[in-house]
């Protein structure tokens, strides 16, 4: 199998020859610059590191580095670190890297990193010794505007959106590209939606006031979730009809648990944002080939009989380390209706501060459970972050490659 058909019969639950893989296909699924630098350094490689995903800091992994560890899943967005001008930054442990050009954060005097929008505004900071840039700008924090269609406006001081990666090809361009791509690699592609409810909603509102919202404020809430779905139904159509026959997965992303539970209780979900990731699925199962990938971080088990019926095919990051979202009960209780694209190692306490044999022993554990069937792609539970040990990493992928009867990465 080509890994764009591994992938393609995981999702459609038909036993692949091999568990596919995920490397950095996505920026939820991706691998810190700081990361990325000293697995390199480890791998006695030497080149320069691009920062695509410049909110959370994550690296453009090379090519010849995913086929290293046998990644199937390719991120398009990745063509926005092979274009364009790129300039020498420090990340936050003091190795090099590069930024877009686009993308010059201000020193300010106690360390931290600050970016603007047009009008001088912060809208992001990294702390002093923090190693991603968090949003200090919520549009509507002290209320929503008079006139709904301020939100075109207010989104363009979201640092979500103002940073989002992107690419300046044409879209004749653009196809070529990933046609050429997809013919070169045989990976899966992988895109970004752009969609997000809920958390577009926090963004500009604030996390604590669109939770109190969903409750005390209906009729804002619904008169901005309707604009929000009317834009993305409008993003959608463009890129159903651009890239629909040649990317394999969209992805959509509303972290809708913590830790401890659900954010919200089912009566509410189902209300208030069920019919409006319908709306969205149906548009693009209808006008595509595309499978639906939903990131939804936290304890979400709840959810998931809707989340299906609403027409997700994906769901990510499975993390497992919260509450009802034990790897066994999710894959016999959904298994064969969903996949589960990631919950491939335990990333809190595990692969970040485990040995490299804690690492093996927890990723076979849990591709003996997921591998049966299809519908499991091997990722870790969220992007790798900066504190992870080179070896761990390497230890994790060489697992699933043990798993898979491949040789292991030297």
């Amino acid at each position: 199998m080509t890994s764009q058909e591994r992938i393609i019969s995981s999702i459609n639950h038909r036993q692949p020859d091999k568990i596919p893989v995920d490397l950095a296909g996505s920026t939820v699924t991706g691998i810190s610059a700081i990361a990325y630098n000293n697995l390199k350094r480890h791998l006695g490689i030497s080149r320069p590191t691009r920062v695509f995903d410049v909110i959370q800091q994550l690296a453009n992994v090379d090519i010849d580095i995913l086929d290293l560890f046998g990644a199937d899943a390719l991120d398009i967005n990745r063509l926005s670190a092979e274009h364009g001008q790129w300039h020498e930054a420090w990340l936050a442990d003091g190795s090099i890297a590069e930024y877009p050009e686009w993308f010059r954060p201000v020193r300010d005097a106690d360390g931290s990193w600050y970016t603007t929008d047009a009008d001088g505004t912060i809208i992001s900071r990294m702390a002093s010794g923090a190693t991603f840039f968090d949003q200090m700008h919520f549009p509507y924090e002290n209320g929503y505007p008079a006139d709904p269609d301020d939100l075109k406006k207010a989104l363009k001081k979201i640092s979500w959106v103002v940073h989002s990666h992107s690419t300046n090809l044409k879209t004749s361009e653009l196809r070529e590209s990933l046609i050429n791509i997809k013919k070169s690699t045989g990976k899966a592609l992988v895109m970004s939606g752009g969609v997000k409810l809920l958390e577009l909603g926090f963004f500009l509102r604030r996390m604590d006031n669109f939770l109190t919202d969903l409750l005390t404020d209906q009729k804002n809430v619904s008169e901005t979730l309707d604009l929000l779905v009317e834009m993305h139904l409008s993003g959608l159509e463009k890129k159903c009809a651009e890239l629909g026959d040649i990317v394999d997965v969209i992805r959509f992303g509303d972290d809708l648990g913590m830790t401890t539970g659900p954010l919200m209780d089912i009566d509410t979900f189902r209300r208030i944002f069920k019919p409006r990731y319908k709306v969205l699925c149906d548009y693009v199962k209808k006008h595509s080939n595309m499978k639906i990938f939903l990131h939804s971080c936290g304890s979400i088990k709840q959810y998931l009989p809707d989340l299906i019926e609403a027409g997700f095919d994906i769901i990510n990051p499975v993390q497992t380390n919260c509450h009802d979202m034990d790897l066994l009960r999710l894959k016999r209780e959904f298994g064969d209706q969903i996949t589960f694209w990631g919950g491939g190692i335990d990333t809190s306490s595990i692969l970040n501060m485990g040995t490299p044999d804690n690492v093996r022993k927890d990723v076979l554990k849990r591709c003996e459970i997921m591998s049966a069937g299809g519908g499991f792609v091997f990722a870790p539970i969220h992007n790798i972050l900066p504190d992870v040990p080179p070896a761990n990493i390497i230890a994790a992928f060489n697992a699933v490659r043990e798993f898979n009867g491949d040789d292991p990465v030297s």
